[in-house]
């Protein structure tokens, strides 16, 4: 039995996860703003802590005990990026994984497995990104690249660093959530031209995957997070509207995303022809390659 510590335990990734290991055998840490999880009920294997983890506090003393760290903390990006939001963003991710690297004891050999997100590479066109691609420019570029380094400092206390470069995670929470009350009011469709590489993966890969990385210790690095089978935007809205048995006609041009979401709209414009490369490389097998597939495994019940 591990025994796991989850920031950001109660959100859609942290709370299957939590339950995933739970359900394992696993004793779990969960750590997160909110006063107890929302979904989990008594378990004698798993203890929450109400923490706002962008600041120092009691509850770092939790951190040395864990073998394995499971950082998910961050504020949700689906909303108006003020100034202000913006920096909450910023903040949540950033100074949630420097205080966890703090709060490590040297040659502990912990596993830490910490997020990021396909975004580092900006907005790439139709090239074919693998994780040695340099990070690309804008605001979640920036983000993940500070995100990254403040997590990769964990080595120099004797970790094990696995990062996670999501994708979109599909799920019947999370991004999802928000594109299907369109479609289902038959609005929904691609967005602009809907030829930007639209990077997914299943929240069952995001799993089977994440313990993949915590089991094989040999294990260490960037590892992009989405489904071999990237498809196109317009594709994706295509398969969507299918899987609702709605159309998926109606486009929303650019120039109205940019205008309704402002600088969100600009990013979900962009394009990011990412690969797992090396969770392939090292032998991880999905579960789910295609986005019918994925879609089908969601909605079709």
């Amino acid at each position: 039995m591990k025994q796991i510590l989850i920031t950001g335990a109660s959100g859609f990734v942290g709370s299957r996860l939590s339950k995933a290991f739970l359900n394992k055998g696993d004793a779990v840490i969960g750590i997160g703003t909110s006063h107890q999880h929302p979904t989990i009920d008594e378990n004698d294997q798993f203890n929450w802590v109400s923490a706002d983890t962008r600041r120092q506090g009691e509850w770092q003393e939790n951190v040395p005990k864990a073998d394995v760290i499971i950082n998910l903390a961050g504020r949700n990006i689906f909303t108006l990026w003020t100034q202000k939001c913006k920096q909450a963003i910023y903040d949540s991710r950033v100074l949630t994984t420097r205080h966890l690297v703090q709060a490590m004891d040297e040659g502990n050999n912990q596993t830490f497995l910490t997020t990021s997100a396909v975004g580092i590479y900006g907005d790439r066109k139709d090239d074919l990104l693998v994780e040695d691609n340099p990070p690309g420019q804008g605001y979640l570029s920036h983000v993940c690249k500070d995100w990254e380094s403040e997590g990769l400092a964990a080595r120099n206390k004797g970790a094990r660093v696995c990062v996670m470069r999501f994708g979109v995670v599909l799920g019947r929470q999370g991004a999802l959530a928000k594109m299907v009350p369109a479609f289902k009011m038959f609005a929904g469709g691609p967005l602009g031209t809907g030829r930007q590489w639209f990077p997914w993966i299943h929240i069952k890969d995001v799993e089977q995957a994440a313990l993949f990385l915590m089991e094989d210790t040999k294990l260490d690095g960037i590892f992009n997070f989405n489904s071999p089978g990237v498809v196109r935007q317009k594709t994706f809205a295509s398969a969507l509207g299918k899987a609702l048995h709605r159309p998926a006609f109606v486009p929303a041009p650019a120039f109205m995303v940019k205008t309704v979401l402002g600088e969100l709209g600009s990013a979900f414009l962009e394009s990011q022809r990412a690969t797992p490369a090396h969770l392939t490389d090292s032998g991880y097998s999905f579960s789910f390659e295609t986005v019918t597939g994925a879609l089908a495994d969601l909605f079709d019940r």
